[in-house]
């Protein structure tokens, strides 16, 4: 084994189990807005795969930001969301085929205009989940139906 290989492995594990508790004690607004950094990470990486030809790196990422607007798209509840429901059902679904056609017809200007509109909705995330906490300090009896 090369050196310093055991204390990358341990790293790496540590790193992990980081992850996981992350995501296991993170609230439910926590955990949109860490789909939403998953997907603005491999579409950022997809973007920049594309513009460096890179067509193995340009699928594999846009595919797995594919995957993430999936997951986005099916935690919608579209009977308690509403109109915010479903005009957040409107965007995940533009944006998920804007992606499908980026990809396809090799464009980074499509994959660039789904980065803004997915860091303007994970920007009105990150607002409704520091008001949520604000909420909680200032009544932490209190019942919060926001999330």
């Amino acid at each position: 084994e090369p050196a310093g290989f055991e204390a990358f492995v341990g790293y790496k594990t540590s790193i992990d189990q980081y992850r996981k508790n992350s995501v296991a004690g993170a609230s439910p607004l926590q955990l949109v807005v860490m789909l939403y950094d998953g997907a603005l990470r491999f579409m950022e990486a997809g973007r920049h795969a594309m513009l460096s030809r890179n067509v193995y790196a340009q699928n594999d990422n846009i595919t797995k930001a594919q995957k993430v607007i999936s997951e986005l798209l099916s935690t919608l509840d579209l009977e308690k969301g509403g109109k915010v429901g479903e005009n957040l059902f409107s965007l995940y679904t533009y944006v998920y085929n804007r992606l499908v056609d980026a990809n396809l017809e090799d464009k980074p200007e499509l994959v660039a205009e789904c980065i803004v509109i997915m860091s303007d909705l994970r920007e009105s995330w990150v607002e409704i989940e520091r008001k949520t906490r604000q909420s909680a300090i200032v009544n932490p009896g209190g019942t919060n139906h926001a999330a």
